[in-house]
């Protein structure tokens, strides 16, 4: 990205017109179910285990951070907020300068501007955005935060590649299909590590959740597979037609619906039940389904009949068939559930169908081979096999019957998005949270778009770092309203300690800090035991004093922690070093010079203040979890320019 932050529109726009003002933001009385008003914002803060376990938030495990904000005066919830919330631990580790205090406003603009050394312990505001990838692979990226221009955050392995992901509702697990292996991974979205395989019928394809998150179903080549996502089970598998299949569920959970592109049918099934309830002939070649809220009946495109036929759960036959031509492709209603969007490859056009009168009442010309439709609140994007172009067609001035469809592109990227070394049924163009922008995936050009709406062209984008992106996903762990003016989020608490919760809303204007308390697990702390001792060797000159240009070698000394005795042959121990404020970063393999003394040599390239810090992954020290240098580089006196 060509911007530090992108989580939050909002936060972007505060640091972008200043510094925070607001008015003197008061401290909250403490714990759990403290409550707080200023400038008639009332604002009630929670902090509870996640388990729901009676007692204190325990360091590394998950809590559940809760928001409440209401007017003062009329007790009404304030909605339709973006709150921005960090936690900092106000004590520092042992051997580490004490921190200087800090106002709430200061701290808050600390966080916002993503300082590389001011980072929270804790950050409310995360997402990630994840890369289903053409090999065995899923790229993480945190668009936050990253060394330089690097952003990638890890990568998760598959057993083979994969071809369609759901994330469960709570965003805690990822399931990803693998066709070749025959299984379901099971992602944990805090550790990114694969933790479970869920083994189904041959070839799980297509994934896809109920509403109400009760069962995950799978879409293999013999039929459906029902998977309990809370135990991580197979609970049934369920008979379906032949052919390749599209999933979709009525709004209450309460039927599922299955097309089955070679037997011209769809199989309507009772998830309450788990059984079978029809096989409803559609017509040839079922492509697509998606279940409208208005028309509370699931819609099927036909490739090979040009239809779109309407089958009500609770009927044997379709409750209406509305015509096109042949060559349907995919199906998907916007926000509202009233008009559907279906793309119509072989015609380069796009049907808009009013599902209050079940009719088409728009068709829009668009690029060549239209190939998948994404929403954001405002818009629709279509993707296209044979453009690189992404059209957008405004969701207000479409459904009136015999008008023109207004079109507007951007690219989305130096190749097509849609053309794919291998089809899959996962969305390539997702939504950012929080943001009217859009994020695109683009296989040939080995990138992720990142479009706002209202922009001419992308505005940034992030590498994939040689992999290609077949699809786009975003695990988003911010704060987000969950009821009216109520706002949560789950996040993996850091060591035990005293905490400060800083809370930052736009409009209304608001800042506040509220005291969180962690305190000590017994289990790690009983298992904890530090695994390497660092000692940084001085470098340079007193003080760290360097030269532009001069070879320097950085040194520091690792060492076992309870006999001191040198710790000799680590293969990867890392150094990094960057210029204040995170600019001209570098990472070095650091071999061993001496017993327990590993080197690099460093020539900084200005005048100014570089951090360098060093990591050793087999060892478990990371970055930034230990002492560090600090190198001041001046010019040489004497030599022009300085």
């Amino acid at each position: 990205m060509t911007t530090q932050r992108i989580c939050s529109g909002f936060l972007l726009a505060a640091l972008a017109a200043g510094p925070l003002n607001a008015a003197e933001p008061a401290k909250a009385d403490s714990r759990a179910g403290s409550t707080i008003t200023a400038d008639g914002i009332s604002v009630a803060v929670k902090v509870v285990p996640v388990d729901g376990r009676p007692g204190p938030v325990l360091e590394g495990r998950d809590a559940r951070v809760t928001l409440e904000i209401t007017d003062k005066l009329s007790g009404q919830p304030l909605t339709n907020l973006y709150p921005g919330g960090w936690m900092d631990r106000e004590e520092t580790r042992p051997g580490a300068p004490p921190k200087p205090a800090v106002d709430c406003r200061q701290k808050v603009n600390t966080f916002v501007a993503g300082a590389l050394l001011s980072r929270p312990e804790v950050d409310l505001n995360v997402y990630y955005v994840l890369a289903l990838n053409d090999d065995a692979s899923i790229s993480v990226v945190d668009p936050l935060f990253g060394y330089g221009n690097s952003k990638l955050l890890t990568m998760v392995f598959l057993r083979s590649p994969g071809e369609d992901w759901a994330l469960s509702p709570d965003a805690e697990r990822l399931f990803v299909s693998m066709p070749e292996a025959g299984r379901v991974a099971v992602v944990d979205t805090t550790s990114w590590k694969v933790t479970a395989e869920i083994e189904t019928a041959p070839h799980p394809r297509r994934l896809a959740f109920q509403p109400d998150g009760h069962y995950l179903w799978v879409a293999t080549d013999s039929g459906l597979s029902a998977i309990d996502a809370h135990a991580l089970r197979k609970t049934a598998d369920l008979p379906a037609g032949k052919g390749a299949h599209d999933l979709a569920f009525s709004d209450d959970s309460r039927f599922a619906f299955v097309s089955n592109e070679a037997d011209g049918t769809v199989t309507v099934l009772d998830t309450g039940k788990l059984a079978k309830l029809r096989d409803v002939r559609v017509g040839a070649r079922p492509v697509s389904i998606a279940w409208s809220t208005q028309g509370k009946a699931a819609y099927v495109a036909t490739a090979g009949d040009g239809a779109v036929v309407v089958v009500d759960p609770l009927r044997p036959e379709p409750r209406a068939r509305i015509a096109a031509t042949p060559g349907l492709g995919q199906i998907r209603f916007a926000p509202g559930g009233r008009l559907a969007f279906v793309v119509h490859p072989n015609a380069d056009a796009v049907h808009i169908l009013d599902a209050a009168s079940d009719r088409i009442v728009q068709t829009a010309d668009v690029e060549a081979q239209p190939d998948q439709v994404s929403f954001s609140d405002e818009l629709a994007y279509i993707r296209h096999r044979g453009s690189d172009s992404v059209l957008m067609i405004p969701l207000k001035s479409v459904g009136e019957a015999g008008k023109p469809v207004p079109v507007v592109d951007f690219p989305g990227g130096q190749h097509p998005p849609g053309r794919l070394p291998r089809a899959i049924p996962a969305a390539g163009i997702v939504q950012a949270p929080g943001e009217s922008a859009m994020l695109v995936a683009n296989p040939e050009d080995q990138i992720i778009y990142y479009y706002k709406e209202g922009m001419a062209a992308p505005m940034g984008h992030f590498q994939n770092y040689g992999k290609q992106p077949l699809a786009a996903l975003v695990v988003d762990r911010s704060l987000r309203e969950v009821r009216p003016g109520v706002y949560e989020t789950t996040v993996k608490m850091a060591g035990a300690g005293n905490y400060e919760l800083a809370l930052f809303v736009d409009s209304p204007k608001l800042i506040q800090c509220f005291p969180v308390k962690v305190a000590v697990d017994p289990v790690l702390a009983a298992a904890r035991k530090p695994r390497l001792g660092v000692e940084p060797l001085a470098a340079g000159r007193p003080g760290g004093k360097i030269e532009v240009g001069e070879d320097v070698a950085v040194r520091f000394k690792l060492t076992d922690p309870e006999t001191g005795a040198p710790r000799t042959g680590l293969e990867d121990v890392r150094i990094l070093t960057f210029l204040s404020p995170g600019i001209r970063p570098q990472r070095q393999l650091a071999p061993e010079v001496e017993k327990g003394i590993y080197e690099i040599h460093f020539k900084a390239p200005q005048e100014g203040i570089y951090f360098v810090f060093v990591e050793v992954g087999s060892a478990g020290l990371a970055l930034q979890k230990a002492p560090y240098l600090v190198l001041t580089a001046e010019v040489p006196m004497g030599v022009s320019g300085r």
